[in-house]
């Protein structure tokens, strides 16, 4: 419920048509309605998960407030950041009028206005390095525990993007691919489940830091199942010799695209007169593939390296994958290594509808700091989806579609001493879902 004070209180048909000879009339004055009636849903599922209770807890040990002087917990302020950005809200000045909304602040578990876009700010101010990293250990915790059972095989897909940044935030270059200041964050994902998020700056190679989040995980995944079969897949970013070296060491599997060059070419240069024979003789469409024996200057030893030879009306196409696995080379590439082309929707669902770009405060840590909310957001959406979701028309659906179709609803709020009672929108199309969402995040 947002109270608004304007000039005038109504506005009367000179401004609005009228409808069969009846006048039109608008204003502010409708009292406690809340166009996020389905921010219920998020709390519901974060009690599920236990999420939010554990961001605080670590949180908790680097809150430099007085005690006897807090107004607002740290639980509350979550809750309007990362319910925030899971219902669309990017920006801290949404929450100067969100604050008041009795939706949100039963979300945030207070009957009394949330916190102030100023003592947000400094929420975010505090964020430090040892924090950040703690969340996101936290983060690899809540994707392990989200397999019921051993999964035995896991794929995790790194991938690079680029944050386009405006103003003088720290860490700010000039990246000459993307032509324009931005940050390189990393992503990992595992299917559709978020792994962890990296802020990292432009001027550093992109997979920098790809080897040490990849070991944290493994630690983690083994610690957890011994026997577990790892699979490390990227482009050809990701295709550094000391990270080929500690999967060979320590029994992980990967498949990497490797960059094209002279010799490459030159190894697989029958491969691609023949696919362009069979093309002119066709006209349609011709790819085949091949094994070779592979060694960089750098590499200690040949490895394993699928080519893939593509020609059609726009000429040839030569891609080349570097792998330890022992399956066929058509299967690992177009079943395996093509497979990591769906993180790529992911990574749009968390810069487009969860903001992970919105990188615009000054200091390094923040900007850290948002990036994770985007993805604790994100989490809640794959938790609703892979759970709740699974065999309604939503099931595939994207993070903006859940958005619009079970958090954005109407609702007309009364709260007592007694009870707070919500009154949805008669005129919902998803109501069954809804419900179906609410009972599988029960208590119980």
């Amino acid at each position: 419920m947002t109270k608004c004070t304007t000039t005038k209180a109504v506005f009367q048909a000179e401004l609005f048509p009228s409808l069969k000879h009846r006048k039109i009339k608008v204003d502010f004055n409708g009292g406690n309605v809340s166009s996020d009636g389905g921010v219920l849903l998020l709390k519901q599922i974060d009690r599920k998960v236990n999420i939010l209770p554990r961001i605080t807890s670590i949180m908790e040990k680097y809150d430099s407030r007085q005690p006897g002087k807090i107004t607002h917990s740290l639980h509350s302020m979550l809750v309007q950041r990362i319910y925030g950005i899971a219902c669309g809200y990017e920006d801290l000045n949404d929450h100067h009028t969100l604050r008041h909304d009795i939706a949100w602040q039963t979300a945030a578990c207070k009957v009394d206005k949330l916190a102030s876009v100023p003592t947000l700010h400094r929420f975010e101010k505090q964020s430090i390095r040892q924090m950040t990293k703690e969340l996101m250990n936290l983060m690899i915790d809540i994707f392990i525990e989200s397999f019921s059972c051993n999964p035995g095989e896991i794929i995790l897909d790194f991938d690079n993007t680029n944050n386009t940044i405006h103003g003088n935030q720290e860490g700010r270059f000039f990246h000459g691919y993307y032509d324009e200041y931005c940050f390189l964050p990393l992503h990992v994902f595992c299917g559709e489940k978020m792994v962890t998020s990296l802020l990292q700056p432009s001027w550093k190679d992109g997979a920098k830091h790809a080897g040490a989040i990849l070991k944290i995980i493994t630690d983690k995944l083994r610690q957890k199942w011994p026997d577990i079969k790892i699979i490390y897949r990227g482009d050809s970013g990701f295709c550094r010799q000391r990270h080929l070296n500690w999967c060979d060491k320590n029994n992980i599997k990967y498949i990497i695209g490797i960059a094209r060059n002279q010799r490459l070419e030159e190894m697989t240069s029958r491969l691609a007169c023949k696919a362009e024979k069979q093309y002119n003789r066709t006209q349609e469409k011709a790819k085949l593939f091949c094994d070779i024996d592979y060694s960089a200057k750098s590499w200690k030893k040949t490895r394993r390296i699928i080519a893939k030879a593509e020609h059609t009306d726009k000429g040839k196409n030569q891609r080349y994958v570097v792998t330890n696995l022992d399956d066929p080379a058509q299967y690992l590439y177009e079943e395996v290594y093509c497979g990591r082309g769906n993180m790529e929707n992911r990574i749009k669902e968390q810069k487009l509808d969860l903001f992970s770009d919105r990188t615009s405060a000054h200091e390094w840590w923040s900007n850290q700091f948002r990036m994770l909310l985007s993805a604790f957001a994100y989490i809640l959406f794959e938790r609703m989806r892979n759970i709740a979701l699974k065999g309604t028309e939503l099931a595939k659906a994207q993070v903006d579609t859940i958005r619009l179709k079970l958090l954005k609803i109407g609702a007309v709020i009364k709260r007592n001493t007694r009870s707070i009672y919500f009154s949805l929108s008669s005129s919902c199309p998803f109501q069954n879902i809804f419900w179906k969402v609410a009972e599988s995040f029960a208590p119980g």
